[in-house]
């Protein structure tokens, strides 16, 4: 399987780029490649003007299309997915991500914002041609917390629900179990 992550994070140092490091690691076993396209290190005026000869803004579009798993990783900021994120989608093709299989991740502050996974950013994907939407997974900073290696400590309710999300995808039928220890903080 062909897995591409997405990281719509500004901040180098997130919990939504750390729940995606996550979700990935858990997925490795079965990966046949794995790429991170960190859109805070896409090149900024491309980006914004939709530049779509840039190369670099070309190779990441390339590399969803090449994508079986896509996993979309985003802090939630006042009820709706990152404007960040928002630049990089805006830039797929209509039918961008159909034939694909996405598993929507996202943190923020609070409950409060668990329905913005629902109600912001699962009906962009669908609007992409996403029809293989798996369970997104939501976790709030108390879910995550931080940890002196400079990673998160996810709970255990965290760690239940991505692996219950990632459940359809593992070639054993069963999530590759991990401690639910802290990991390095990567680009991503």
């Amino acid at each position: 399987m062909k897995i591409v992550s997405l990281s719509g994070s500004p901040s180098l140092r997130s919990r939504s780029g750390w729940l995606l490091q996550l979700a990935r690691t858990r997925l490795e076993a079965d990966a046949e490649s794995s790429h991170v396209i960190a859109v805070r290190d896409l090149p900024a005026t491309p980006l914004l003007t939709a530049d779509l000869q840039h190369p670099g803004l070309r190779d990441a579009i390339a590399r969803v299309g090449e994508a079986d798993l896509l996993i979309v990783a985003t802090p939630i900021y006042k009820a709706a997915y990152s404007g960040l994120l928002k630049l990089f989608l805006d830039l797929l093709p209509a039918d961008g991500l159909r034939g694909k299989t996405v598993l929507p991740l996202a943190t923020g502050g609070s409950l409060a914002h668990l329905l913005a996974l629902d109600y912001a950013l699962k009906p962009v994907l669908s609007a992409l041609g996403a029809r293989d939407i798996l369970d997104g997974v939501f976790a709030t900073d108390a879910q995550l917390l931080p940890h002196e290696s400079g990673g998160y400590v996810p709970d255990d309710a965290l760690v239940e629900r991505l692996d219950r999300a990632l459940q359809p995808l593992a070639g054993t039928g069963q999530p590759h179990r991990l401690s639910p220890r802290p990991l390095a903080m990567s680009a991503g």
